[in-house]
């Protein structure tokens, strides 16, 4: 699949702000700092289309992307990129950090279009517990997603294999088959055509 057009819709502090309609959505959610931006920049292959920022958490609101894409069947696919406030604020005050928790979760339990959800995971790090339970609670809501790792070019790959493989051994003590992982690198360009071809196989099976 490849995008034909992107632009930013519009920035929605809560649920009820969000636009109307049945354009099937795509949501990315990572904690603070897991390069969020710049992952959505690549698979738009435009610079900016996201603000990348050198402080953690800047999203604080659910920011709507609309696109258009060409699909494997010769149709023309629209769908909404949604980018999603971080979680795991470590700074915030705890009222800030349950504000916050409530406007993701409050989209992702209630939005009827969402098609599917990208949760993004650095790669450079082990097993974190905030990510393990965000899974966990992805899977105890049936809400369907990939896990995406980052910046898979930064660690070496014996680090990267170790992670990867423990990451493998804590989701297997949850899940009976492990949900998809797809490990990407905005400044390579590593895991976009797989991202963007899981995206266009859920629009064909929606339509």
């Amino acid at each position: 699949m490849k995008i034909d057009s992107i632009e930013f819709l519009s920035s929605s502090p809560s649920l009820k702000f969000c636009p109307e309609g049945d354009i099937p959505e795509f949501a990315f959610i990572g904690r603070s700092n897991v390069g969020k931006s710049s992952l959505i920049n690549m698979l738009a292959a435009r610079k900016g289309i996201a603000k990348v920022s050198g402080t953690p958490g800047k999203t604080r609101c659910i920011n709507h992307f609309k696109v258009l894409s060409g699909l494997k069947n010769g149709g023309d696919g629209n769908w909404f990129l949604v980018d999603l406030p971080g979680f795991g604020f470590a700074k915030l005050p705890k009222t800030e950090r349950e504000k916050f928790e409530g406007i993701i979760k409050g989209y992702l339990q209630k939005r009827e279009n969402l098609a599917l959800t990208f949760l993004l995971i650095d790669s450079r790090l082990s097993p974190q517990k905030i990510d393990l339970e965000f899974i966990k609670w992805l899977g105890d809501n049936e809400i369907g997603f990939v896990i995406v790792f980052t910046k898979t070019d930064k660690p070496s790959k014996k680090i990267l294999a170790e992670n990867m493989a423990a990451y493998n051994l804590e989701l297997s003590k949850e899940w009976s088959e492990l949900p998809m992982i797809i490990q990407t690198s905005a400044t390579k360009g590593i895991g976009r055509e797989e991202v963007l071809e899981t995206i266009g196989t859920a629009l064909l099976e929606i339509r």
